[in-house]
């Protein structure tokens, strides 16, 4: 038998890194981490625990306006950005601690540091190599900005975080779930925002209906949308930047910001020094249990390209740490995987869109909708519009999609992800007796397909 040093390594220490190190330190096995930056990934870091508190701070905006109706006299209210950015940052610090501790008291060796695989069993970090039994890779992603004349002058979400100041203008680039929920962010907190994609219509992918009213409500909220346009060209000017338009136009503003998706971080991992194979984008290739074209080493999370969310980087992570204590191969169900953008309003979905089901099921559905003024609009004086959406199969009776767009609506379609994973139809839908007055209770009273 082998002398290995340990029988996992694990290079990142994100959150699927961190729970399948634990969870295996934890059943005997011998671990350790590296991790070249901060604990906890880029969800804990520069992605979604971040994202959503400046998200709660941007909101503000829109609850002071809408107090007056209720009554509250408001004086003139002012943002200070260096507070949210280091109140931030403080709680950021927790959190890495608390990862640090997880990590050491479950057994795992933490080693600060970037690692290298330099054979299928040998990791070098800190001039030291590693002989090890399985090796994992965890290291996610990072913002890939396209080349272009002065892209260089652009910024990405990663430095969202750590502006020194808040420019009075913003230009931002892309069109996933990033661009709009920092489109909301920065509109929120009282910078004129613009929202350039080249495509006609943003979120590809999501729910057409849910794209459109996005960006209805999106537009009602001050941000400027620009469909069907690109930056061809950046240039520094006195208070800023100009972004010369593929239309022949050009905008000023004080910050670019990219955010037009994120490529695996493979740079520098040695992977060209094993079998593991990768893709035209860098995710790299593994099976339906992780394991990689090199039998020793593994991948999951963000690296793999499959579902980049949190919690589906710890379910891979569980499921390979059941693998590795107890020899039992161990897949994961990708389906009815609920998911939120934290725009503003707020959208979520589970299981299909309508265009997915369509392409399955063909005409065997009814599709449910309903649209109407938010009840906490009414004194407020908005005329936001909350959005829901239910698709049914109408053979089985089954609910295979479910679309929200409106306050909480994260919230509000965790619970409804719970009763699809369990196979609700939509009789057990109108069986349930609603909350009132909520806006969710409307997922259970929409009786007549649109």
């Amino acid at each position: 038998m082998a002398n290995y040093d340990v029988d996992l390594f694990v290079i990142g220490a994100g959150s699927g890194g961190v729970r399948t190190a634990r969870m295996c330190a934890q059943r005997g096995l011998r671990v350790v981490v590296a991790e070249a930056q901060h604990l906890g990934g880029t969800c804990v870091n520069v992605g979604c625990v971040p994202k959503k508190l400046f998200v709660y701070a941007s909101s503000f905006a829109e609850e002071f306006r809408a107090a007056k109706g209720f009554g509250w006299q408001l004086g003139e209210s002012e943002f200070d950005w260096p507070t949210l950015r280091d109140n931030k940052n403080r709680e950021i610090e927790r959190l890495n601690g608390i990862y640090g501790n997880l990590l050491d008291n479950s057994g795992v060796e933490l080693v600060t540091g970037w690692a290298k695989v330099v054979g299928p069993h040998e990791v070098e970090v800190n001039g030291r190599v590693y002989q090890c039994k399985n090796i994992l890779i965890a290291t996610g992603g990072t913002p890939f900005v396209p080349s272009f004349p002065g892209s260089e002058l652009a910024i990405t979400s990663n430095d969202a975080f750590y502006l020194e100041s808040l420019p009075e203008r913003i230009v931002i680039v892309g069109g996933g779930y990033i661009a709009v929920e920092f489109a909301g962010i920065f509109n929120g907190l009282g910078v004129e925002t613009h929202l350039l994609y080249r495509g006609p219509l943003f979120l590809r992918g999501f729910d057409e209906d849910v794209r459109n009213t996005l960006k209805e409500e999106i537009e009602k909220q001050g941000v400027k949308i620009h469909f069907s346009t690109d930056i061809e060209k950046i240039e520094t000017i006195e208070n800023g930047y100009s972004a010369l338009l593929n239309n022949g136009e050009s905008i000023e503003a004080g910050l670019i910001m990219y955010a037009t998706g994120r490529r695996p971080l493979i740079d520098g991992l040695g992977l060209e020094n094993t079998a593991v194979e990768c893709r035209d984008n860098g995710s790299i290739v593994v099976d339906d249990y992780f394991q990689t074209a090199e039998p020793s080493i593994f991948a999951i999370g963000d690296v793999i390209g499959r579902v980049e969310l949190t919690p589906v980087a710890i379910t891979e992570g569980m499921a390979l740490t059941k693998r590795l204590t107890t020899g039992t191969p161990t897949a994961v169900d990708y389906s009815n995987i609920p998911t939120a953008i934290f725009s503003q309003p707020n959208s979520a979905s589970v299981g299909l869109t309508e265009a997915q089901a369509r392409e399955q099921h063909g005409d065997d559905l009814s599709i449910y909708r309903s649209r109407f003024r938010a009840m906490k609009e009414t004194l407020g004086g908005g005329d936001g519009k909350v959005f829901m959406k239910l698709i049914v199969q109408r053979s089985t009776d089954r609910v295979i999609g479910c679309h929200m767009v409106g306050e909480s609506a994260g919230e509000i379609i965790q619970g409804m992800a719970v009763a699809m994973k369990a196979g609700a139809t939509k009789a057990d839908f109108d069986a349930t007796i609603g909350i009132h007055p909520t806006a969710a209770e409307e997922f259970v009273t929409m009786r007549e397909p649109s």
